[in-house]
């Protein structure tokens, strides 16, 4: 189970910070996990935001290259992404995705935290 947090309403500019921490994992299965979050937004598809390799390698959408930025604590379980910079086209429901290589990479998802921007 993926536990997302860090959701809420902000003004355009501002800055939120969004955590993910999977329960029940060991250290050595996080480790060796592809971590990420995707974003819905009303009436589109889901999208990747920004994921990160277990080599710490992150990847973005362009939309969001150089105001968010993804980062991940092995030793705590935990991924993170920090967004500055947020405008109204952010607003969405942000999802944390995880691909454990222990569990054949099957796709787990969390629940969805809101993030919502206003102008």
């Amino acid at each position: 189970q993926l536990q997302a947090s860090g959701g809420g309403s902000v003004q355009a500019g501002g800055s939120l910070r969004l955590s993910c921490a999977p329960s029940r994992i060991i250290l050595s299965t996080f480790r060796d996990s592809t971590m990420g979050w995707y974003r819905q937004a009303p009436g589109k598809e889901r999208e990747l935001v920004a994921s990160t390799t277990r080599s710490d390698i992150p990847n973005y959408a362009d939309s969001v290259k150089g105001r968010f930025t993804i980062s991940r604590d092995n030793n705590k379980k935990a991924v993170y992404l920090q967004m500055n910079s947020l405008t109204p086209e952010d607003t969405a429901v942000y999802y944390c995705h995880a691909r454990f290589t222990a569990y054949s990479n099957i796709d787990y998802w969390g629940q969805g935290t809101l993030v919502t921007v206003s102008s």
